[in-house]
């Protein structure tokens, strides 16, 4: 399916979906509880599907409360495995969730026996052996990959893992540490993890707080570097309400500042201070955003905006992206339109997302006439506000339509089609294989056609 974008004005009220991490999170844990938990709005996306249709295969019930047309319902019921937690019984196809491959796999790895992971194309070409090297540390069974020089998926997960301490870099991903965090409830002694490089922390604060929710006993140090789940815990059943995805707030935000005459309330916001992406926020109000944060009322109001450089030092904004790095996408759109420099650096592991996203937004953004650099950990970008300050046409800006890859990545799709939105009557993006919005803001495109985007879905 493609989309096409086009300049439009947005004005409504609108509520983007429960958050991906927390809902696999819970389903993850409510897997391994014993008894029935409840998960109430829960995200009914494509990689949380994938997580309700893995743990089946472990022991687990899974009840998505299915309406008559196939829809999952607004709460999910999980029947815990607890004690009778097992090897899967087929091979675990993860489709395109790296959450999911790199939660499950090291609870895999608490069990005998061999489990099998794959997914889709893009899984496939994911770095897998820091998990691999990770638990064979403290294995007698070695886990591998079963390509020769591969470095992804497939991959054969072997165990039981022991207590020990786990040393490893951490910059790749966030994720196979939270799932380290998470197996270690699983293990007699529990488990300690070095990190020489910490990358994405929000992410494993996040973790933290359902360990901590859950009352298994653990401690991250302040930098993050060593991290302790200090015993084996056999949680109980839970009941737990998914709040909204920052990350999904991020491209109503971005397009609400952008687009031209638009004032959008963006409600039920999630002010729990889990989620990195909500210092988008604070970075676009340095660049002069008009955004009101209600936190008493979860809400938050999003108005177009001269967005400029001109009060930051050097007139050039750096954003260091280690801890929130699925915001690259929606920021680097951003960028195009503000007035000065935008520096969206310590950004290497953006490169090993669904994508390449460092090179793919270098060469999408590029077609749209983009001033933008392309460094190994970095993108710079050289924007042009639409309006000068007075209000007048700016003359300097030219951004211009093109056709954009979505690449099969959800971020990139949202994000050019959010672009769009901005850009000189008579102009317009097409977005190509826009459906995979569907890994975590499923309806993307009507919902944001409630407030006024405009998006034309050419299926």
């Amino acid at each position: 399916m493609d989309v096409i974008s086009q300049k439009s004005s947005l004005s409504g009220k609108i509520t983007v979906p429960a958050s991906k991490s927390h809902t696999i999170r819970a389903l993850l844990l409510a897997s391994l509880a014993e008894g029935t938990s409840h998960i109430k709005n829960p995200l009914a996306s494509a990689d949380c599907l994938s997580t309700a249709g893995a743990m089946p295969l472990l022991g687990a019930q899974i009840d998505l409360n299915l309406s008559t047309e196939g829809e999952p319902g607004t709460e999910w019921i999980v029947h815990g495995a607890g004690s009778r937690f097992h090897t899967p019984t087929d091979v675990v196809n993860v489709g395109n969730s790296g959450s999911l491959l790199y939660f499950l796999s090291p609870l895999c790895a608490t069990l005998d026996g061999a489990s099998v992971f794959t997914g889709d194309e893009s899984i496939r070409r994911r770095p897998i052996l820091h998990l691999v090297d990770s638990l064979n540390q403290i294995s007698d069974e070695k886990s591998f990959v079963t390509r020769p020089d591969s470095n992804g998926c497939p991959v054969v997960i072997r165990g039981k893992i022991h207590s020990g301490t786990v040393f490893t870099e951490g910059a790749v991903s966030s994720q196979y540490i939270s799932g380290l965090m998470m197996a270690a409830l699983r293990v007699d002694g529990g488990l300690k993890i070095e990190l020489s490089n910490p990358k994405e922390t929000p992410y494993l604060t996040m973790t933290k707080s359902w360990l901590d929710r859950l009352g298994v006993e653990s401690s991250i140090s302040d930098d993050f570097k060593k991290i302790e789940v200090k015993e084996k815990k056999e949680i109980a059943a839970f009941d737990a309400t998914i709040p909204s995805d920052w990350e999904g707030v991020a491209f109503p935000l971005i397009a609400a500042l952008i687009s031209r005459e638009s004032r959008v309330e963006i409600q039920n916001i999630d002010s729990s201070g889990t989620q990195g992406d909500e210092a988008i926020v604070e970075i676009m109000k340095m660049l002069g955003a008009k955004i009101e944060w209600n936190r008493q009322n979860e809400t938050i109001l999003v108005q177009s905006s001269r967005l400029s450089t001109k009060n930051l030092p050097n007139e050039t904004l750096k954003v260091a992206l280690s801890p929130f790095p699925d915001a690259v996408c929606a920021l680097a759109v951003a960028a195009c339109f503000v007035e000065g420099t935008v520096i969206l650096e310590d950004a290497a592991v953006c490169r090993k997302k669904e994508t390449d996203r460092l090179h793919a937004l270098f060469e999408e953004l590029s077609k749209v006439g983009a001033q933008i650099e392309e460094g190994e950990d970095f993108l710079k970008i050289r924007g042009h506000s639409p309006i000068l300050e007075d209000g007048s046409p700016n003359p300097d800006f030219n951004l211009h339509g093109a056709i954009l890859e979505s690449r099969l990545d959800h971020r990139l799709a949202m994000s050019f089609a959010c672009l769009g939105l901005a850009l000189p009557k008579n102009e317009r993006v097409i977005v190509t294989n826009a459906e995979c919005c569907a890994v975590s803001f499923p309806h993307f495109f009507e919902t944001m056609n409630t407030i006024g985007a405009g998006f034309v879905l050419d299926k």
